[in-house]
């Protein structure tokens, strides 16, 4: 308990002093899934690019592209979605990967929310393993408003239901491969 407080204190700390942002002021919004495949498993497609890969390959009506800007899935990694429609894109970095809690962390450096009224987007997934061969996928973003948007309350909504979505992606590919 006390390492999980500590890695999410130090995310928040680090976005703090990056952009000002105090920890109480972040928001969240939570998704869980549970999948009928060892959390290892699970792991091993969502701690590198895997995910990502998977999620552009198959939601081809929501995602246009996905590039890899920098790194080759380790922390420091930059990738581009570009969405459909509309062409807009969101751009995260991943800054914490975590084999032994199985977390992933990602930054939010443009789009989504952050390009109407957010000042800070946080994205983690969490493998939580339920038993030996099933486990919970739990999915959340931290947000912080920027002052002078507070009244438009901004959400990362799409980004949200995009990662439900990928969720189920994933799940259904994960599974199958298990049946």
């Amino acid at each position: 308990m006390l390492k999980d407080f500590s890695l999410v204190f130090f995310v928040f700390f680090a976005n703090w002093c990056i952009v000002g942002v105090n920890s109480g002021e972040l928001k969240h919004l939570t998704n869980e899934l549970e999948i009928k495949v060892p959390a290892n498993e699970v792991w091993q497609l969502y701690r590198n690019l895997g995910f990502s890969m998977l999620t552009a390959q198959k939601l081809k009506n929501s995602i246009q592209g996905i590039k890899v800007l920098k790194g080759n899935g380790g922390v420091g990694t930059v990738l581009r979605f570009t969405l459909v429609p509309g062409n807009s894109s969101y751009t995260e970095k991943f800054v914490v990967i975590d084999d032994k809690k199985r977390v992933k962390v990602s930054q939010g450096l443009s789009g989504d929310c952050l390009a109407y009224g957010c000042s800070v987007e946080i994205v983690r997934f969490d493998i939580i393993e339920k038993s030996e061969t099933s486990s919970i996928v739990k999915f959340s973003i931290y947000y912080a408003v920027k002052k002078e948007f507070k009244a438009k309350n901004p959400k990362p909504i799409q980004f949200l239901q995009l990662s439900a979505a990928a969720g189920q992606v994933a799940k259904k590919f994960l599974e199958s491969k298990h049946i």
